[in-house]
This record gives C-alpha cells, structure tokens and sequence, in this order.
C-alpha cells in the first residue's frame, strides 16, 4: 500500500495513529540534527520531521524539490501549529522512509506566488498544474461541471453527444479543417458548435438536450479567447425565449449557490440591446455601477441645449458627443487629466482628445472649455448628465461608432480606477431584442448577427420579404451578461423550410449554395420540425468569472498560448512526407 492517508487529510483526532503518506516534497528545511519536510499531494500538505537517527540516511540521499518519496511513521501533535493549513496541528515523526523519483530542479518555484513567466510555465503546464492555485482552479472547474450536470439532469435533459468530424460552413468565424485520407482532395470541419445538430435532435423529438463540449475556432486570439473551448450547449422544444431565460436564469443561480455559496435571490434584469448602446455603449453592459453615458448629440441630432449656439467646433462638427459624470473625482489634478488625454488618444481607443467639466463641491464649475461655455451652460450640462457636487464630466465627440466605442472603454477605465469593478460582486443580466441583421460596408451585404438559424421576432416575420426593411428586424435572441462579460448566447431558432430559405437568401446564399451546404437540415424541417431554442454558456469562461479572474486560460488544463501554440507539446508541427503523400497534401 502506497499510502494509508492523504497529505489533506490528518486532523489531531490521528494523534498516535501510524500512517504511511506519498507525495512530492514542497520544502526541505534543516535545522541541526532534526529535518522538516514539507509533503504535498493533491489533498493538501503535511510537515515531516526527520530524526537524528533518519539524518544520517538524508545526508546519503539528499531530498530536492518534487521528489516522489514514501513515508511511513506516527502522527504527533506539533508544537509550532500552523493555523494557515488543515494539517496544522499535527506532523508526522517518520520512521522510514524511500525515494520512490527523484526530481530535477523545476524551472521555477511550484509555489503559490511563483517566479515563472507565462510562457515558461506553459512550457512545463504538468508542474504548473502542481502549484495551488491552479490545482483550486481546476477543482472549480470540476465542481461547476458537476454542479451543470446535476441541474440539467434534474430538469430533464439529456447528455448527447455530437460529432467532431463535420462539414464546414460558410457563417461564422474560420473553421480548423482536416484532411481526409479515404475521401482525397476533401476535409472534415471541426464544429464551432453543434447548431445544427442540436437542431436536429429537436426535429428527433429529443426535447431537452445538452452537451458540455469541445468547440473549435480559426480566430485570434486573447485572454479571453482559446482555439480550442468549452460550452454548456443545450437545446429545447416547444419554448418561448420566456422558458428558456427561466430555465438558464435557474442554472445560473444554483450554480452560484451550490459552487460559491452565493444565493442570487432577485430576478434578473433584462435589457434591451438598444438600452444597452445608448447607455453603456456596447452589448455587454458592466452593472456593478452606474455612471450611464450621456448622450448629448447622436447622429447630429442634439439632445443638450448648452450645445445649441456654441462656437465649439469640436462639438459643432462632431456627429456624437457623449457624457460620463464620474462621482467624487472634482479634484483631479492636471496631471490626472493630461494622463485621461493620453489615454483616450491611445491607437485602441483613437480620439483626439476629452473635455473635462469639474463640479465644485461649492456649485460652481471650471472646464477645460470655459472660453466656450459659461457658468451657466456648463450648470446645464452638469443637470443633462445628472452629476452632482463632486463630480467629473468627461466628455468625448466624433464620429458616432468610434466615439461610442471610446466612451464604453473610458467609463470602464474609470470603474476600474474607482474600485467599482469588483469580481467579488456579481451583476448577472440579460440583454434581449438584438437585431437580426448588420450590414457589413466591406462585404457590401447583410450579415446575421448571431448566425442564420436565429428566427426574427414572430410579428416581424413579414419584413423578411423587404429588404429595405432589414435593419428594423429584431430577432429573437438573448445574451446573458456577467460583470460586463457575455457569457452566454442563445435563440429561438427558425424551424420552418420557407423561413430558412428568406434568411438564406437575404444572407446573399443562393438556392443552390443553400441546398448544398445546408440541405440537409431544411429537409429535416419537412418532417415535422418542431418550434424550438436553446442557449450556449461560455464554459471556461464562466469559470473564470467565478474564480475571480479574466482570462480563461488558468481554469483549462493544457491551453494554448496567444499565438495558437500548445508549447509543451510544440503543435502545431509539420508532418513528414509519408503523411502528406497518404493525405494527397503537396510535400
């Protein structure tokens, strides 16, 4: 028996008892004739002390760091308790002991607080995977796996599996190909997700499916973004959005309750996507704190009076000029704007320049545009963006869709500055009535906004057959919005053949591409297809967001790196000529 207890596991209740532990060694320390080691296993650490009698063995054969070793002997109280681990009470007074590995010196401390470089520790992902806090990762990670599949499952719904072989579509981001060896000169897809099958399983009649899965996309990438990545995909009939956000409104709070301790009692907010631009200028609207921006002037229609009759230009010519009023920040100092300047004109964010209003605490005003405005068109503005004494007013104009997207960004900026963007509060939302279209000015077409099996709302059907017409088409869709993160997507989809084909073709598709590339699930509406949704969930990413972090890549086992590189594993790599000879790939 390699070992009769954890290194988690002994409380003082052991005392007396003789054990036998396995695992890595954390830490040696030597102090005379007595040696302390520190043993660690997935469960947690416990301290070994090495007699004199045992000295002279270690002194044969020295322990390093993460070498393998056994241990057998008897749980003591310790003397120096340390109440930071579980253990810390008790200590194991060894009796023998054997070297089972021994251990190269790590490329870097497998330690909490470690002195290793992303890329490095990617590199060596199997000793990263050792430190505690990715080991407290991956164990939440398995707990909202385990904690998603206990909810379904109570509602229902069924775990099938899809496949990974598929055909490659023409909507959405690049699909990862594959060679095949049986079929020369053609390729296999690997799913971005399993739409259509999910739809499919619907006209099946299995009416409440899921799957955690694996899905693959060809873009670049981020902290946020893996080649590679993990949805809850799930799938119902018979449903109105109504059903669906209930459903999933239900997983996410048993989620929170049964893996953070967290009950969300309060019923979701729900915004409308044109809510949400007008008033956190983007899709996925931070609600940890206020600070709406102010429109003043939108696609030149000007909605604060101050702005009437100015003689400043950079509002004048602007086709947008947008507020924030940023409480308690009146006494920024010069250098705090100049350091605002800098940061709006940085080549992500690209404006010129932002116009400051402080509110004096007194009631009076001062600008960085007095010469333009007085007192009283700036106590104008200060009642248009409802700010009060105290506050600061930034202020950005131009063009609509930049000036927008800038003022997203800087009010974030200030959230972050203020502390307001705290990961230990959580502000779930929906956000509904997406349009069903965009236009894309480089393809010269319309595009789906979420992709083309999304059904437009019932009562704007109708539109379909005016093209002019749609831009005004909402569709029936929903994101689920976490901390200013979408975590989550989903729609009532079109399960009639004559609706799919409007939208097909409305795509720019013609009847043949259509048939060619999705023939097979517009005859599957003919067989009785019934009305149906679903939603997908960011896996990792929901992960993240629950341990406290942005990026996803510390809660994946073995992630790829911002260049789509698995580094430990060197891949992707050529293959050798015999490879692609049997593929039909040129050498």
């Amino acid at each position: 028996m390699y070992r009769t207890h954890n290194c988690g596991e002994l409380r003082e209740n052991h005392i007396g008892s003789a054990v036998t532990l396995a695992g890595w060694v954390q830490t040696v320390r030597k102090f005379g004739s007595i040696t302390f080691v520190d043993l660690r296993d997935r469960y947690g650490i416990t301290q070994l002390v090495f007699s004199e009698q045992l000295n002279g063995l270690l002194d044969a054969s020295p322990l390093g760091r993460e070498f393998v070793i056994q241990v057998k002997g008897t749980v003591l109280e310790r003397s120096n308790k340390n109440a930071k681990i579980p253990t810390g009470n008790i200590e194991i007074s060894v009796a023998e002991f054997s070297i089972m590995n021994s251990a190269k010196t790590p490329p870097f401390t497998i330690e909490e607080d470690t002195d290793g470089g992303d890329e490095l520790r990617m590199k060596y992902r199997y000793l990263d995977l050792r430190r505690p806090t990715l080991k407290r990762n991956m164990e939440l990670r398995y707990k909202v796996n385990r904690s998603v599949r206990n909810y379904l499952d109570g509602q229902g719904f069924w775990d099938i599996e899809t496949p990974f072989l598929i055909r490659s579509t023409p909507e959405g981001a690049r699909d990862f190909v594959v060679p095949s060896r049986m079929n020369e000169g053609q390729f296999y897809a690997l799913p971005q997700s399993p739409q259509t099958f999910k739809q499919l399983l619907m006209v099946s009649g299995y009416d409440r499916y899921y799957q955690i899965v694996k899905c693959f996309r060809d873009e670049d990438l981020r902290a946020d973004r893996q080649p590679e990545f993990t949805q809850i995909d799930c799938e119902m009939c018979f449903v109105e959005q109504e059903d669906i956000l209930n459903t999933f409104e239900g997983l996410f709070k048993h989620v929170f309750n049964d893996v953070k301790g967290i009950e969300l009692t309060e019923a979701f907010p729900r915004m409308t996507f044109a809510d949400a631009m007008w008033q956190y200028g983007n899709d996925k609207p931070d609600i940890r704190f206020e600070m709406k921006i102010q429109n003043a002037k939108a696609t030149g229609q000007v909605f604060c009076k101050a702005l009437e009759g100015s003689d400043f230009k950079v509002f004048n010519e602007a086709e947008s000029v947008l507020m924030i009023a940023v409480p308690g920040c009146w006494e920024y100092t010069r250098k705090q704007l100049d350091e605002l300047t800098e940061w709006v004109k940085r080549p992500q964010i690209g404006m010129s320049g932002v116009v400051n209003i402080k509110c004096n605490i007194d009631g009076t005003f001062k600008s960085s545009v007095d010469k333009f405005f007085n007192e009283e068109k700036l106590k104008d503005i200060a009642d248009f963006c409802g700010a009060k004494a105290g506050a600061l007013i930034l202020i950005l104009a131009g063009a609509e869709t930049r000036t927008r997207k800038a003022m997203s960004e800087l009010r974030l900026e200030m959230g972050n500055r203020l502390g307001l963007r705290n990961p230990a509060i959580y502000r779930p939302l929906w956000v509904i009535d997406f349009p069903l279209f965009e236009y894309d000015e480089e393809s010269n077409r319309w595009m789906a906004r979420h992709h083309p099996f999304t059904s437009p709302k019932p009562e704007q059907i109708p539109l379909m057959d005016d093209m002019s017409r749609y831009g005004e088409i909402n569709a029936n869709a929903y994101d689920m919005v976490l901390n200013g993160t979408e975590i989550g997507g989903g729609s009532i989809r079109i399960f009639q053949r004559d609706l799919q084909e409007k939208m097909f073709a409305a795509l720019g598709m013609s009847k043949e591409e259509a048939q060619d590339k999705f023939g097979f699930l517009m005859g599957a509406f003919e067989y009785g297809a019934p009305p149906h949704g679903g939603l997908a969930l960011g896996f990792d990413r929901l992960c993240a967001l629950l341990g406290g972090q942005e990026s996803i890549r510390d809660f994946i086992a073995f992630p790829k790196n911002n260049a789509g590189r698995d580094v430990m594993l060197d891949a992707p790599s050529d293959i050798d000529a015999a490879q692609k000879k049997e593929l039909g790939l040129k050498p």
